[in-house]
């Protein structure tokens, strides 16, 4: 993995401008309930995606990825378009359409990327790709936009340019998730709270998994579910499902046909799960957050169903193993795993698993 300056003169004949990073994803809890307007917990990982980039004066935007390797790819800012751009190459080119579809006068640029987030592990690889791009445009040309509207416009990208209906969680989590910190955000109003998180401190870690089963938010899959939602709450009048509560969860549940139940049972159970999460951290009981990320994956598995043999298997060879708690993290079908456990049990439990 090279970040030598020299690489981007090497593709590009001139140094570049700056270096910027964003952070891949690990959620707590909190899944599928962005696009709700509920509550998540992320928190950010080690891992980035990091560009190099300077402008451009002639309406070129130049791409290169380490990862990727082959040649440069070259667009033309101004034929940039939903769906013209395949590949890993729509995330950063819908960045720059995003911005220049909200007014900014942005023009190209030369960006050489290289990450060591996995791909395809449901740790936000691409809304770090997004933001990365979006934070070195906004110095670029300095925009001073902030970095919730930073994500806002990540977000847009992949929405409408790339064709993925997700919610706001991954490009915030990007954003703005502090080191030693989860970050708590009411994807409603986009309020945020860093939750002090220090697991290290209480003889515990935190194991991320990564199943090596691929998944592909843009199938189908995930956008089927965020319409069964969205039909739910246009059912029982509400705005979105974050507007019902447990203890209006029953009577609600009569109001809809059976194949929207599980989901709507599934958003209000995880958002009271964030609340309990973050209760628990605040209270100085990180242990605690155990049963609740069990509990998580069992309402993804039975009543979301976005799990698969090979998540469930690593959560139940990590419970028996010891772990406090484990579950499914990211959008689902694949991805990694995460599990609570003793600091000292780890490598154990990651063999068992």
């Amino acid at each position: 993995m090279s970040t030598s300056a020299n690489t981007f003169t090497e593709l590009y004949g001139r140094a570049p401008e700056g270096e910027w990073a964003a952070p891949g994803r690990v959620n707590l809890i909190g899944e599928h309930t962005d696009y709700n307007d509920g509550f998540v917990l992320p928190i950010a990982l080690p891992q980035t995606v990091r560009a190099r980039a300077a402008r451009r004066t002639d309406g070129v935007l130049r791409l290169w990825s380490a990862q990727g390797g082959g040649p440069v790819t070259e667009l033309r800012v101004a034929d940039l378009a939903p769906g013209a751009v395949p590949g890993w190459a729509g995330y950063p080119g819908g960045v720059v359409w995003a911005l220049r579809e909200a007014g900014y006068r942005v023009d190209g640029a030369d960006l050489r990327l290289d990450s060591d987030v996995p791909s395809g592990a449901g740790l936000s690889s691409s809304a770090a790709l997004e933001c990365v791009v979006a934070a070195a445009y906004n110095d670029l040309y300095g925009l001073g936009l902030s970095a919730p509207e930073l994500a806002l416009l990540a977000q847009r990208a992949e929405n409408a340019f790339v064709g993925v209906p997700c919610g706001i969680m991954d490009q915030m989590a990007a954003m703005c998730c502090r080191p030693g910190a989860a970050l708590f955000l009411d994807s409603r109003d986009l309020t945020i709270r860093q939750v002090p998180i220090d697991l290290a401190a209480a003889g515990l870690a935190l194991l991320v998994l990564d199943t090596r089963v691929k998944h592909d938010l843009g199938d189908g899959a995930y956008a089927a579910l965020r319409s069964g939602c969205e039909k739910a709450a246009a059912v029982l009048g509400l705005p979105a499902l974050r507007s019902l509560d447990a203890a209006g969860l029953p009577a609600a549940l009569t109001r809809l046909p059976a194949e929207l139940q599980p989901l709507v049972r599934h958003v209000v159970s995880e958002n009271a799960r964030v609340q309990a999460a973050v209760a628990a951290l605040e209270a100085g009981d990180p242990a605690a957050l155990g049963p609740i990320l069990t509990a998580g994956h069992a309402s993804l598995r039975d009543d979301y169903r976005v799990s698969c043999p090979e998540t469930d298997l690593a959560v139940e060879a990590a419970l028996a193993a010891g772990a406090y708690g484990a579950r499914m993290t990211g959008g689902g079908f694949g991805g990694s795993v995460i599990a609570l456990v003793d600091a000292t049990a780890a490598d154990r439990v990651a063999a068992a698993v």
